[in-house]
């Protein structure tokens, strides 16, 4: 498998396989946003998909894939420093705001820092035109969120600080999403980082959120809870190592905008399974932010 990557990084065949990659990680990504935020707490439901996808990438860490070799284990602990920033900055965002407010401006930030950053690390360069779709992208997806914002029949927060956290999550995704593509590069085999990352990732969170389940009042069955988490982990394996596998072969700019298409299957899921409205204006919205997307992939 890692030879057939190896081989088609770089070549027509692998920007095709790319963009189909990097569409199944926003179609996954959405989902995954959706059972963090649902009728759990979003920092339990956080530490149980943490220690869900932990556990199961362990087999696969010591006894499938090669081990890390020289620098990927600074490398991998680097990249854990990061996802605990984002993990955190997250949780504390869906805890004040809808999800339908805070997941727009979070995946809006993510790919106008995530192109820059790829032009400085990476020496990637994009026309006019595909800036132009960023832009719409981005824009798009930051009016959505303004939307629901205005929409929204909750006020359990003031707003600048709910955006403020959505903001700062946003910039940590770009982080991130940079900084893995860069790891996943680094090491020779995208599957030893890919599964030594999960690893490493399922022992943090979840003693965090174990400290915040000890100090409930009426702390959820752990039944439910965990089953959400087994699934959620089985789901971010397939956003997030759907989108690094994109970065390794093709643009890390591209795929990370393309992620973010991400947005209009959240506000599919909002409405279907959150009881949050759609309405005209949001819908016109997602459809910029698919132009977008366009704009940038065939600009």
């Amino acid at each position: 498998m890692t030879g057939w990557v190896d081989a088609i990084s770089g070549t027509p065949e692998g920007h095709v396989v790319a963009m189909g990659l990097a569409l199944l990680a926003a179609v996954s990504h959405a989902v995954f946003g959706a059972l963090q935020k649902g009728r759990h707490d979003p920092w339990l439901s956080r530490g149980a998909i943490d220690i869900s996808y932990g556990l199961m990438a362990l087999p696969v860490a010591l006894f499938v894939v090669p081990w890390p070799q020289g620098n990927a284990w600074a490398i991998l602990v680097g990249a854990e420093v990061i996802h605990v920033g984002y993990k955190l900055a997250q949780a504390t965002s869906y805890s004040r705001g809808d999800f339908t407010v805070v997941y727009p401006i979070v995946r809006g930030t993510g790919p106008l820092v995530t192109v820059a950053a790829a032009g400085l690390l990476f020496g990637e360069r994009y026309s006019g035109v595909q800036w132009g779709g960023v832009m719409l992208l981005s824009g798009a997806i930051f009016a959505l969120a303004l939307v629901n914002l205005a929409r929204s029949g909750r006020d359990r927060a003031p707003p600048v600080g709910t955006l403020g956290w959505a903001l700062l999550t946003g910039v940590f995704v770009a982080a991130y999403t940079t900084y893995d593509a860069f790891g996943i590069r680094a090491t020779p085999d995208p599957f030893t980082f890919l599964a030594w990352f999960f690893m490493i990732d399922g022992l943090v969170f979840p003693w965090i959120a174990l400290w915040r389940y000890r100090r409930m009042l009426a702390p959820p069955e752990p039944g439910p809870l965990m089953l959400r988490g087994v699934t959620g982990g089985l789901v971010a394996f397939v956003s997030f190592g759907a989108v690094m596998l994109a970065t390794r072969i093709d643009r890390v700019g591209q795929a990370a905008v393309l992620r973010e298409t991400s947005v209009v299957f959240a506000a599919l899921i909002g409405w279907a399974f959150l009881g949050e409205r759609v309405g005209v204006q949001r819908a016109a919205l997602a459809v910029l932010i698919a132009l977008g997307a366009v704009v940038v992939e065939f600009g």
